[in-house]
């Protein structure tokens, strides 16, 4: 059987027609190796029935999913780029793929990265890197691990081509990927059709967007396009904040890799912070830092602004405005909600909690404590008082830099503090990303096929995710 009960397939966007999207063929490649499946998210749709040649069917050559999007959709959108505004990108080495609906009715995209090339290619090849399909299966598995509201890998497949690049040594080998997800609306799909002046598909957007991505706009006030920014801004901030909690920086904010479900995609040059750094950047293109670590919710916030201009066209000014000024405060609520899920404890909801977070940061910034140790050491707080003052980060604990850090947590009462049983915690250390340990999983594959230590690292990542979520094993989407 190819697919079973689970599969509920329900192509949506390519009904809104050819004025957002446009139809393409995916590439012809001469290989087909099958690097990664998530078979966990397999199961949630209903795809874990296809054998070997049926994946490789769907998921390398892109054949249609029964009754599903007859053909893939690249999809028309512009964007600000590192703040200067390109109206000549689109979906240049990615299409819609198909979409169906997940155990909780909720409408999903099935979308690829390097699956050739499209009218929006412009001088690009349309493809991936392996390397850049092996770090975006590994920043999406250890987000949602983090508790952090992401797209999901799905299928990697190795596709034999052999590609130049720039900024890696080439040639390198080749991949296609596809991604599973609540949604590809891009800001920039608002802000092409404002860019040509047509309020008529902007509200178009806006009706498609709260009936199936966002319907808790339906029930805000205002007109319908305020209504939906409204929500936006308070799904953006709340992943802004899950970022910053997870040490993570993206890397490039632009408007084109925002999208109106306030979910995390499109993953390039992202790191995860070593130690607590403000200013630091993960792509070293960003010589200007404009999307450093700190700067993160900043940029969000540029990025909603630009979406307002957008639905200006069809929306009421004063309810824009309105929604664009209700962020500061969404995402002051958010951040401490989000460093107190990591730490695995309950806010005391008064402004001590933005003073527990500031001095954990503070002190692990002048102590230099990893900063993914420093959260697993302490997550659940006086819980894990004992475990922190015997692990090898022990003597910065016992700084008196790290003492009121100390007294705050033991202030608060520990959420599901049983997780600590898991074997997770009986760790020394965290998994991590950091580059240098993800350079370390990429070398044995590009030198001898050698993927161990990178299907180690997934395995860790895991335990992670279900200590962390220990009695829930959550398979829904971090959207609520």
């Amino acid at each position: 059987m190819s697919v079973t009960s689970r599969y509920s397939p329900d192509p949506r966007f390519a009904a809104l027609g050819d004025e957002f999207s446009d139809a393409v063929e995916p590439a012809d490649f001469p290989q087909a190796h099958l690097r990664w499946w998530n078979a966990r998210w397999a199961q949630e749709v209903g795809l874990d029935g296809l054998d070997d040649a049926q994946r490789q069917a769907h998921f390398h050559r892109f054949s249609p999913l029964p009754d599903n999007q007859p053909q893939p959709r690249a999809l028309r959108y512009h964007g600000h780029q590192f703040r200067v505004y390109n109206p000549q990108i689109g979906d240049g080495r990615g299409f819609l793929f198909a979409q169906l609906r997940d155990s909780q009715d909720r409408l999903l995209d099935f979308g690829t990265k390097g699956s050739g090339q499209t009218p929006y290619s412009r001088s690009g090849d349309g493809r991936l890197t392996l390397k850049g399909a092996v770090r975006e299966v590994l920043a999406s598995e250890m987000l949602e691990a983090l508790g952090v509201y992401t797209s999901k890998t799905f299928a990697i497949f190795e596709t034999g081509e052999q590609l130049h690049r720039g900024d890696e040594p080439s040639p390198t080998r080749s991949a296609v990927m596809t991604r599973l997800q609540h949604s590809h609306l891009r800001f920039g799909v608002f802000q092409r059709h404002a860019y040509h002046d047509r309020p008529d598909l902007i509200s178009e957007l806006v009706e498609y967007a709260i009936e199936h991505l966002v319907p808790e706009a339906a029930e805000l006030e205002g007109d319908r396009a305020a209504a939906l920014l409204e929500a936006v801004v308070r799904r953006s901030a709340k992943l802004a904040a899950q970022w910053m909690a997870a040490g993570f920086v993206h890397g490039v904010l632009n408007t084109d890799n925002l999208v109106v479900t306030g979910e995390s995609f499109d993953y390039g040059p992202w790191r995860f912070l070593p130690y607590f750094e403000p200013g630091f950047t993960a792509a070293y293109f960003d010589q200007q830092g404009l999307y450093e670590y700190a700067r993160q919710p900043e940029s969000v916030f540029w990025a909603l602004q630009q979406l307002a201009a957008a639905l200006s066209l069809v929306g009421e000014r004063d309810g824009l405005i309105q929604a664009l000024e209700s962020y500061p405060d969404h995402y002051k609520r958010e951040i401490t909600r989000a460093f107190h899920h990591r730490l695995g404890l309950e806010a005391l909801g008064d402004d001590s909690d933005g003073a527990l977070v500031s001095g954990l940061l503070n002190a692990g910034r002048e102590l230099q404590i990893p900063f993914e140790a420093m959260i697993f050491d302490w997550f659940g707080g006086e819980a894990s008082r004992e475990r922190a003052l015997h692990s090898d980060r022990s003597g910065l604990y016992r700084q008196d830099a790290f003492a009121p850090v100390i007294e705050a947590l033991s202030a608060r009462t520990p959420v599901r503090p049983e997780r600590l049983s898991h074997s997770y915690f009986q760790r020394e250390d965290p998994v991590h990303l950091t580059i240098d340990h993800v350079e370390g999983l990429w070398a044995p594959i590009a030198e001898s096929d050698d993927w161990s230590a990178f299907e180690q690292t997934l395995a860790d990542v895991g335990e992670a995710r279900r200590a962390y979520d220990l009695g829930r094993d959550q398979v829904g989407f971090l959207s609520e």
